[in-house]
């Protein structure tokens, strides 16, 4: 396992525990505000230092005692062959694994659960089911398995939250009413504010503006009870 970038510390990334961060490179989607850009565009990746899965469990050794758990993040974390064998090695220092995810490859997450090493779960959801093409930069795209992985979430065998960065030019208060329609029975749900890294695949995107998001919100909590802003 090939780690393309590490934050030692995070006291956001893992809900209501500290943690350090990985980045894994690679993903199948080409989301045009993707703040990792270098993670995802092939002629970009390895530009990073990379960190080798043995040189981050020393550095995990350092940790034990000092931070909750760990975020792995990309990219698409459910890309990577090794990483199941990456997260048992994790576990067995004794932390906990949030995994990040697009959702896509359905099995896998549903695999990777299985094993019980998986302590908690944040899945983007990109859009409304009608303009999830657009917001992943894949034409044509086949929301089968997105639903599918939103259906296996929402049956609550792993801990859980669904997240959406909100685009100005990418989502409507239409999109936000589906989307709400779409993942009823969700606990919690957030919505981050667009910012541009200087990483991002697409450049000219803009942040919505505070009171959109707290409208957008507004439009969320009529079908789920715990939605929050980030990014704000």
């Amino acid at each position: 396992m090939i780690i393309q970038g590490l934050q030692k510390i995070s006291l956001l990334d893992y809900p209501e525990k500290v943690s350090c961060t990985v980045f894994l490179s690679g993903c199948n989607f080409k989301c045009p505000f993707c703040h990792n850009a270098s993670l995802v565009i092939s002629e970009k990746i390895g530009s990073q230092n990379k960190i080798t899965d043995l040189e981050f469990f020393e550095f995990l050794k350092t940790r034990i005692r000092k931070l909750d758990g760990v975020c792995i993040t990309g990219g698409e974390p459910l890309l990577r062959s090794g990483l199941e064998g990456f997260i048992r090695v994790i576990k067995n220092l004794g932390f906990l694994v949030k995994l990040d995810t697009n959702g896509y490859n359905s099995k896998a997450l549903k695999d990777i659960v299985s094993t019980g090493m998986i302590d908690f779960v944040a899945m983007d959801i990109k859009n409304s089911q009608e303009h999830y093409s657009l917001s992943v930069g894949v034409p044509d795209f086949d929301i089968k398995k997105i639903c599918e992985s939103v259906s296996f979430l929402l049956s609550e065998t792993v801990p859980f939250e669904f997240r959406t960065t909100i685009v100005e030019e990418l989502h409507t208060e239409e999109d936000l009413i589906r989307i709400g329609e779409w993942i009823q029975g969700t606990e919690d749900y957030y919505l981050q504010q667009f910012v541009d890294s200087g990483d991002v695949i697409t450049n000219g995107l803009h942040s919505p503006t505070i009171e959109k998001m707290e409208r957008y919100k507004d439009i969320i909590e009529s079908y789920v009870p715990n939605v929050k802003l980030r990014g704000i």
